[in-house]
């Protein structure tokens, strides 16, 4: 099928009161109207609805178009219909008779195009319309429900490409708003899409200002949220992570602010709930403080601001949620409240949405002994009785993978109505019955009337109805009702409040049901990798809207220039030199990353710990845990315990490191894939290193900003050139040793006073700028031994007798043991590495030498007796 000219094209848009396209919308319809299969993928907000529905009035037949919100599918038909375009939708908030009604009109050709949920496909009668219509096109909005790995996976979405070879593999566009290349691959495969073409639009905002601001705690939470809404006019969302912290924040804004805010969540009664939406989308309440349940659909152009008080879940859920700012094309902003402690919310809500098989098999059991039909329990009463450890939706996930195990069935009400479903294409089901069976034919030849033809679906009815067709009183119906059910081809539900459960296997032990509880630990994974991301995001240094943009595959997009990040490096994006690692920063890196792998062969712990370990900490639990004779155990000591803690922390911002749950709320630091690649020098450190300049120019090992000149440093020093060259030997082999910046040992000006003065004890080294106490117990015994050769020359030499005098603590250790942290020599560090179990690759890739280099090392360390 070849595409329409401009001309024509155009007057289709004409026909939605449209001028011109949005970027990429245009080439997305054509590839359509061409007949070929395409996913695109564009932010909501950005034109997607358009993709289909123009090619839905353009063609000739049917257009299905898959949603999962009715509200949404409402609105939409609402307004094509204002357009005079002939469109409907099919859906559980209708009668009987009006979807019967709109079927026909489906199969007569009436309809051009119809929105359904997707449990719709299961009914045959929706299906014969379909075909009877000729199906031209099929649209599935929120196509990452496919996935398992969206995030927002849905069963009856992962059988649609079931139902579109039933219908015989009709040209598909899919369509979403967040997906990810696993995603999108997925999405390909479940529908079984033919060589589609893939569009990746229009996720650049230029009006958007992407902010994050780190706290830490939650009153400097609140006091820098209340802050920056001091300075933010206009309407704007605050989504906060549960339906307390909304409340709170609420209260706490309205005390603090003279603006009108409001709280929004699903605990709330439907009318509070409907009257906090309609007095926000009014204008009448400037602010409102909701959970992520808020704005599905909810279409206010001018929002000025979105904040995110708590850590969102995935970057997905972020960019939809913040996106929901400046729809008007007006500048807006996008501010995330960083707190390390918000990871604890997020990871509750995975454990929840991925129960562990000993939570689903008390559930089944426990279901499975309750002895109603059906059973209506809330899913907290559930979780309440079971004193289970994972939340009330953690309990609807249980349910909801025993169902897919086919041991029950999820039931919703229907207006207190009862359901019936004949699953059979006899002409009539009496010929089962006995026929002195008079009261059981009689019920069942109503029921058959009822259903008529929409076998193989359950028919809602009123149970008064069924009284007047039979005559017979509710006793009599429902004792008929019962031995009715003991039919194969029968399934009688009565009428429940809310929503309820019936056991459809009661006796399969747990261990034979079919659940794929690998898979599920897998998706799990899935979804705290994708809760990694969004701290890398939050923690990174580049620029927000690129890191969105990469997220989702759109790799040609450039430096927004005004995010937070652009505006610190300089605008449009300029790099400082300062963020480009030299060999000593790289160096740093690979030490701390060799620190993780380290303690990870003992046992698994937090960045706390082993920044204590890495900065050579004698706090009691570092000796207690031996941490003290790990083979990185002091290697950073020219770093602060703070400093280390970033550093770390930024290893988890760039992807080299992960933070994960060992149990609830005790989060481990684990090396990723690419951070043994860097560690074993297989890859290089590629970006910016997201730490703060001051601690960039420590691992660096650049000379810190000119300080105040000291009155001392005025006066002219008799310095002896002999002793100042011996010193300045050994502390250029002291940097060697320690992998310290020269400047962090001991400053020129403070050798230049060691050979001016020579002192000749402690205490006068004490009198010596730039040597205090640490320093003193570091290198007090060294120099002095230095100082006392007087003015004797250096040996050049670098022999191992130079290393010997160097560990003046022993002239051959056992084992490095009495070897103090401060005067181990080189080859000392490159054999305990080689004791602890690296690889010479390893090993010279985390001390920043060559493999060379280190051998050469070893060889010194047998002479100096390190075995």
């Amino acid at each position: 099928m070849s595409s329409p000219p401009p001309q024509q094209l155009d007057s289709h848009l004409a026909q939605f009161r449209l001028s011109a396209f949005r970027p990429g919308q245009e080439e997305v319809i054509r590839t359509v109207l061409a007949g070929r299969d395409c996913l695109c993928v564009m932010p909501t907000g950005g034109g997607k609805s358009l993709c289909y529905q123009l090619p839905a009035v353009a063609l000739d037949g049917l257009t299905v178009v898959v949603s999962p919100l009715i509200a949404l599918m409402k609105d939409q038909v609402d307004q094509m219909q204002e357009l005079g375009l002939p469109v409907t939708y099919i859906n559980s908030t209708l009668s009987p008779d009006e979807q019967s009604e709109r079927l026909q009109a489906v199969a007569s050709g009436e309809v051009k195009m119809i929105y359904a949920v997707p449990e719709r496909f299961r009914s045959p009668r929706f299906l014969e319309a379909v075909r009877a219509a000729g199906l031209r096109l099929l649209a599935i909005d929120e196509a990452h429900c496919i996935s398992q790995w969206g995030h927002d996976f849905r069963p009856d979405y992962a059988r649609l490409g079931q139902f579109r070879e039933t219908l015989g593999n009709p040209p598909t566009i899919a369509l979403t708003a967040t997906a990810t290349d696993d995603v999108r691959r997925d999405i390909v495969k479940q529908l079984n899409l033919s060589e589609p073409e893939t569009f990746i639009r229009g996720f650049a905002r230029d009006n958007l200002f992407y902010r994050v601001w780190k706290t830490s705690g939650e009153r400097e939470k609140t006091e820098r949220l209340v802050e920056f809404l001091e300075k933010a006019p206009g309407s704007g969302i605050i989504y906060a992570s549960t339906r307390r912290r909304t409340e709170e924040v609420a209260e706490a804004l309205g005390r603090r602010l003279r603006r009108k805010v409001i709280a929004y969540h699903a605990g709330l009664l439907p009318e509070p709930r409907k009257a906090a939406q309609e007095a926000f989308m009014r204008g009448d309440v400037e602010i409102i403080v909701a959970t992520t349940a808020f704005g599905m659909g909810i279409d206010k152009s001018d929002v000025r601001f979105v904040v995110h008080y708590n850590l969102p879940g995935t970057l997905e859920g972020y960019y939809q949620e913040a996106g929901r700012a400046g729809r008007d094309g007006l500048p807006s902003q996008c501010l995330l409240l960083y707190n390390a402690s918000d990871r604890y919310i997020q990871e509750w809500f995975i454990e929840s949405a991925y129960p562990g098989p000993e939570n689903v098999e008390l559930v089944y059991e426990y279901l499975a002994s309750v002895d109603a039909d059906p059973i209506e329990l809330t899913q907290q009463e559930i979780k309440d009785r079971l004193a289970l450890p994972i939340g009330a939706d953690g309990v609807g996930t249980c349910e909801q993978w025993l169902e897919s195990a086919g041991v029950l069935q999820r039931l919703v009400a229907s207006d207190n109505r009862a359901t019936v479903r004949l699953d059979s294409q006899l002409p009539t089901l009496v010929d089962l019955l006995p026929k002195r069976a008079n009261v059981r034919r009689t019920v069942l030849r109503a029921l058959e009337q009822i259903v008529g033809q929409r076998r193989h679906e359950s028919v809602p009815f009123e149970p008064i109805e069924l009284m007047r067709l039979t005559g017979f009183e509710q006793p009599s119906i429902a004792t008929a009702l019962r031995e009715l059910n003991e039919l194969d081809v029968f399934d009688y539900v009565p009428p429940f409040r809310g929503r309820a459960i019936r056991m459809l296997d009661r006796e399969t032990p747990f261990d034979q049901l079919s659940i794929d509880f690998e898979a599920i630990e897998k998706r799990k994974a899935y979804e705290y990798e994708k809760l990694n991301r969004v701290v890398q995001f939050a923690l990174g240094a580049t620029c927000r809207q690129q890191a969105i943009l990469h997220y989702f595959g759109e790799t040609d997009g450039q430096d927004c220039g005004h995010c937070d990040n652009c505006e610190r490096l300089g605008r449009g994006g300029a790099t400082r030199p300062l963020t480009e690692l030299n060999d000593e920063a790289v160096k740093a890196v690979r030490i701390a990353l060799s620190g993780v792998a380290r303690v990870q062969q003992r046992f698994r712990c937090g960045k706390t710990l082993i920044a204590q370990m890495l900065c050579g900490s004698k706090a009691a639990k570092i000796t207690k845990l031996r941490l003290d004779q790990l083979s990185t155990f002091g290697l950073l000591e020219h770093l602060t315990q703070v400093e280390v803690a970033a550093l770390l922390e930024a290893l988890i911002a760039t992807g080299h490191l992960a933070q994960v749950d060992l149990d609830q709320h005790r989060p481990v630091l684990e090396l990723t894939t690419e951070g043994v690649e860097l560690m074993k020098g297989q890859r290089e450190f590629e970006g910016a290193l997201p730490v703060s300049d001051e601690i960039l120019a420590k691992i660096r090992g650049d000379q810190p900003a000119p300080a105040p000149p000291d009155p001392r440093e005025l006066e002219p020093l008799d310095v002896d050139p002999q002793v100042l060259d011996r010193l300045k030997l050994w502390r250029k082999q002291k940097g060697s040793f320690t992998g310290q910046p020269l400047y962090l040992i001991l400053s020129n000006r403070s050798l230049e006073e060691l050979a001016a003065a020579q002192p000749q004890t402690r205490e006068a080294l004490l009198e010596i700028s730039g040597i205090g106490q640490r320093k003193l117990e570091q290198y007090g015994a060294e120099l002095l031994d230095l100082l006392a050769d007087g003015a004797k020359p250096p040996d050049h030499d670098m022999s191992a007798k130079d290393d010997a005098s160097i560990t003046s603590e022993s002239d051959a250790p056992s084992e490095g043991k009495g070897v103090p942290t401060a005067s181990r020599p080189s080859c000392f560090w490159s054999w305990r590495l080689i004791q602890a179990g690296l690889s010479p690759e390893e090993a010279a890739a985390a001390r920043g030498i060559s493999v060379e280099t280190l051998r050469r090392e070893l060889d010194q360390a047998t002479r100096l007796g390190f075995e």
